[in-house]
């Protein structure tokens, strides 16, 4: 189950450098994202066996006018409303002014899921001012230097305590599915037309977050569990703010997900942020079905379908083995087939590739097409075994782990596409030494 964390404060406190140290503490990062709104910042942490998502806000300016101002105002109270923590950052060296007062008095109707943190403290006189801030009425407070790193690995055990155990969510063998994208592209209308067109084999499933929806799919001899993220608010006018909101519903969805559905508008292709939430889906190794919604507004000719997979394609590179599904919702076309897709790209996610079978297609493929030299010396593959499934991990043996060039670990995932159909899968390639 996801969790997440958003640092929050004024301008120039230290937030962006609190992000940057906890995320560079450990070799464990997973991911770092580039955020959709003037590079906003998601990054999935791992401290003490547990995993976060840690996102970083800009500057709050209560009373500010300033259309820029504004709209960093509205993202942080959106990731003050959808984060499971908060991380209130203030700066010892300036006290607590009116805008520090009035952030304070926000978050304060939500303190228990706040901790105070008071930067800069890189000193014992710095540490001794810092203890004004306790009249904020925060009990979780602690003192760091995110310049330094002082303090900061006793702020992340206390993230980690307050994350569930990994066993503590509900757990079902059949396949969950998100629908994730874009605020109008239609996520609500596919909900309703697969839940209203059986309702009665359709139930809501307990133990579930606060945002996400789990609705259990029973019908026409297919069966999972649909995670739906369609419900997005408008905080604003501001398209940004838009794309801020809809990019945190989708890292809940997605990490809880085995497939996703990225809808997107068919008469825009894929946009700058789809393809934002497409790396999240690669990155966190889910099954992926691009859903082309609103086919029937597109203008026809001869060609259109084809032409319009291929910009498609051409967008998502170099993912490109992806099922793409053109449909219409409000006209209920090609429903079936999207289902269809899912599972299919579900049962792939799961798929163990016998050992033998896997060695003779690969070894046979490497000869064939060897690695270029490295110092004049060869480099050679021995075997190559799968070593999980769900999300499908490779390891390859080899002289040389350390010198496989990029292009050519690209070649052997193509060649696992191509003789063992991983369509709609991210594959991880391993290399280690014989």
């Amino acid at each position: 189950m996801s969790y997440t964390v958003a640092i929050v404060g004024m301008p120039n406190v230290g937030k962006s450098s609190l992000f940057n140290r906890l995320i560079g503490r450990r070799e464990a990062i997973v991911d770092d994202v580039a955020g959709v709104t003037r590079d906003r910042i998601y990054g999935e942490v791992e401290w003490n066996g547990k995993t976060f998502t840690l996102i970083d806000t800009g500057g709050f300016v209560p009373r500010s006018d300033a259309v820029m101002e504004r709209a960093v105002r509205q993202q942080v109270q959106i990731a003050m409303e959808e984060a499971a923590l908060i991380l209130f950052v203030v700066d010892v060296t300036t006290g607590i002014t009116a805008d520090v007062e009035e952030l304070a008095a926000l978050l304060r109707m939500q303190a228990q899921k706040v901790i105070l943190v008071v930067n800069k403290t890189d000193n014992s006189a710095r540490l001794r001012e810092g203890v004004e801030f306790y009249r904020l009425g925060f009990a979780a407070t602690h003192f760091v230097s995110a310049a330094s790193g002082s303090g900061t690995g006793d702020l992340l055990d206390a993230i980690t305590e307050r994350i569930p155990a990994k066993g503590s969510a509900p757990l079902t063998a059949l396949p969950c599915v998100a629908i994730v994208g874009q605020p109008n592209v239609g996520k609500s209308s596919l909900l309703n037309v697969l839940l209203g067109e059986e309702r009665a084999v359709v139930t809501e499933v307990a133990g579930t977050t606060r945002d996400v929806l789990r609705c259990h799919y029973k019908k026409f001899n297919r069966e999972f569990i649909l995670l739906d993220t369609a419900g997005l608010r408008k905080k604003s006018k501001v398209h940004e703010d838009l794309e801020f909101y809809s990019v945190i519903r989708a890292i809940k969805a997605i990490d809880q997900a085995d497939v996703c559905i990225l809808m997107i508008d068919a008469r825009y292709s894929v946009q700058k942020q789809d393809l934002h939430i497409l790396s999240l889906i690669e990155r966190k190794r889910k099954g992926v079905v691009i859903a082309a919604n609103k086919w029937d507004l597109v203008p026809r000719h001869t060609h259109t379908l084809k032409d319009a997979e291929a910009e498609i394609r051409r967008r998502l590179a170099p993912f490109t083995d992806v099922p793409v599904v053109f449909l219409s919702v409000l006209e209920k076309q090609r429903l079936h087939k999207l289902l269809d897709a899912v599972l299919k790209v579900y049962t792939n996610r799961n798929k163990q590739v016998d050992a033998g079978l896997l060695n003779e297609k690969m070894m046979a493929a490497v000869q064939l097409h060897p690695h270029p030299a490295v110092r004049g010396r060869p480099l050679l593959f021995y075997r190559v075994e799968q070593k999980r499934s769900n999300p499908p991990v490779f390891q390859f043996v080899t002289n040389k782990p350390d010198d496989v060039q990029s292009h050519y670990r690209s070649w052997l995932e193509h060649r696992l596409r191509e003789y063992f159909d991983f369509q709609g899968v991210p594959l991880k390639l391993q290399f280690v030494k014989k």
